[in-house]
């Protein structure tokens, strides 16, 4: 029984992840094909002759390496930013017994339910007051710091034995040396788990970057695929080969991490 179990199992576990990677292998498909809407049906597509023209006439685009660079530029601080202030802020809120620490933490928790279309536009204009429309400091100012991230942070440090610092103290260890030498390597599981998902949220980010610049040289990845879509037609060669582009970061920033996330989130949700 036990091991028809695990037949069983492991059947719609394949069967799942087959339903998950379906949507990336067309994307490929599509992008490996001269005009793929010319062909009818999926059979049709797949025995077409493949070619790399697509790919090729991407990144010999000078707008399409432009994009990419900066929504680079904008993931890459925005994760750090978040990394830094996330760990400083959870680490006060929850060592730090100050009694207006409990009411910033609710406030922090109110924030987490306000949907961040309502504050689109006193955003938009806010953005427009300080004269930042298109550049980097309205996609990266705005999301340095974020009210999810302190709180999954703060979650973390609360299961860690507080002894541990106690001690260091009691070496002669300053307050920061404790934070950064002591506090954030044991929350590095946590740390990274944050940077992906802060990483892939802003890297696949589309609204803000799109109403926020209205400069070629200052759109975002997800913002510039946007423009292959035309008002009869869509080109869906190069804009598969673009999102194919897109998603490769994010792949391969799994697949290195998966092991610091597994065990991010398995710490996470167990207390001792």
């Amino acid at each position: 029984m036990k091991r028809a179990k695990q037949i069983v199992v492991y059947v719609i576990l394949t069967i799942a992840s087959l339903v998950m990677l379906f949507p990336l292998f067309w994307m490929i498909l599509l992008s490996l094909k001269d005009f793929p809407e010319q062909y009818s049906g999926f059979v049709q597509l797949l025995s077409a002759p493949f070619t790399l023209k697509n790919y090729v006439e991407a990144l010999s685009s000078d707008s399409f390496l432009v994009y990419f660079l900066n929504s680079l530029i904008v993931a890459f601080f925005v994760t750090t930013g978040n990394i830094f202030f996330c760990f400083l802020t959870a680490y006060a809120l929850e060592r730090k017994k100050v009694k207006i620490n409990k009411i910033v933490f609710l406030t922090i928790l109110g924030v987490l339910i306000i949907p961040q279309h309502i504050v689109m536009i006193p955003l938009y204009r806010l953005i427009v007051s300080f004269g930042w429309i298109n550049t980097y400091y309205a996609l990266i100012v705005p999301w340095v710091v974020t009210p999810f991230g302190i709180f999954m942070v703060k979650q973390f440090i609360q299961q860690l034995p507080v002894e541990i610092e106690e001690a260091a103290r009691i070496d002669g260890c300053s307050d920061w040396k404790i934070i950064f030498k002591i506090v954030m390597p044991l929350c590095k599981p946590i740390l990274v788990v944050l940077g992906i998902y802060t990483f892939l949220t802003n890297w696949n980010s589309f609204l803000f970057p799109f109403i926020l610049t209205n400069e070629e040289g200052m759109r975002t990845l997800p913002v510039g695929l946007a423009f292959y879509l035309g008002k009869q037609s869509i080109d869906w060669g190069h804009l598969m080969a673009g999102a194919s582009f897109s998603a490769l970061p994010v792949i391969l920033i799994f697949l290195f991490f998966q092991k610091y996330v597994i065990k991010g989130l398995v710490q996470g949700a167990l207390k001792e």
